[in-house]
């Protein structure tokens, strides 16, 4: 898959290229990520890509001409890729988005700076806008690589196991389990046994029940947007049959506490 990328500091995604699974993607030949200085499409003897915004009003917008430039000669460069606006406007970003644009044969980000592009630069010359968040970022360039190596992780060949993407964190909108390495045994805490039992099953049950406790306590939102398991919901009820034993034992306590009084 091609990335490119057009900004105004393609120091920063250079960087970002040279390290992890990212730069060993770039030599397996499984991605290729180059970025386009937007500068160099600019005019003048300053190459000037921002000026004051019409009707007033704090800060710089980026103009339309060097980005427009900037976008065909991407599209040159990767004619069948999609054109993506990095935006807190845009639509969020997922594990499921990300799914959806591996399948493209690639991606030309652009990456905003200031308060923001030239309206102009949208139908005609964006297909998507995309957001990380809501939150303001400096620039796109950091939105950019969050996509690229989110993406990236969906390219056959790109994790060391086949397995890995499909295992992570979202990957079945549930949080992932509980991970242990060495030493057996850390500040006071065991690995849990069954970890070392060399029961398969025991070990995927334990695990789910893991994902199913932290998505509860921590995204329980995450609960409500799929199709939940028979396994998954025989879970859900023991959890709620352990909370309800708690909540009848309380309520009795706290009654012979006041009968004791």
């Amino acid at each position: 898959m091609q990335f490119v990328v057009l900004t105004l500091f393609p120091e920063l995604l250079e960087s970002f290229g040279n390290h992890g699974i990212i730069r060993r993607a770039v030599e397996l030949q499984k991605i290729s990520l180059k970025t386009i200085q937007i500068r160099d499409f600019a005019e003048g003897r300053h190459r000037v890509t921002d000026d004051r915004p019409y009707g007033g009003g704090p800060g710089m917008v980026m103009k339309p001409e060097p980005i427009a430039r900037a976008l065909q000669a991407a599209s040159m460069e990767a004619p069948d890729a999609l054109k993506i606006h990095l935006t807190p406007q845009g639509r969020p970003f997922s594990h499921t988005i990300a799914g959806e644009l591996a399948q493209k044969k690639g991606l030309i980000l652009l990456c905003g700076r200031y308060e923001g592009i030239d309206e102009r630069i949208g139908d005609g010359f964006i297909d998507d806008e995309i957001s990380i968040g809501d939150y303001i970022l400096t620039g796109g360039e950091i939105a950019a690589m969050v996509v690229i190596d989110a993406v990236s992780r969906f390219i056959p060949g790109v994790l060391g196991c086949a397995d890995s993407c499909e295992d992570d964190s979202f990957s079945k909108r549930l949080l992932e389990h509980a991970h242990y390495t060495r030493p057996y045994e850390f500040n006071g805490e065991a690995v849990p046994e069954i970890l070392l039992s060399g029961d398969h099953q025991r070990v995927k049950h334990w695990r789910l029940l893991s994902s199913m406790i932290r998505t509860l306590l921590k995204r329980k939102d995450l609960l409500f947007r799929r199709l939940l398991t028979h396994e998954e919901l025989d879970i859900l009820q023991d959890f709620q049959k352990d909370i309800q034993s708690i909540l009848e034992y309380q309520r009795q306590a706290q009654n012979n506490g006041r009968n004791d009084q």
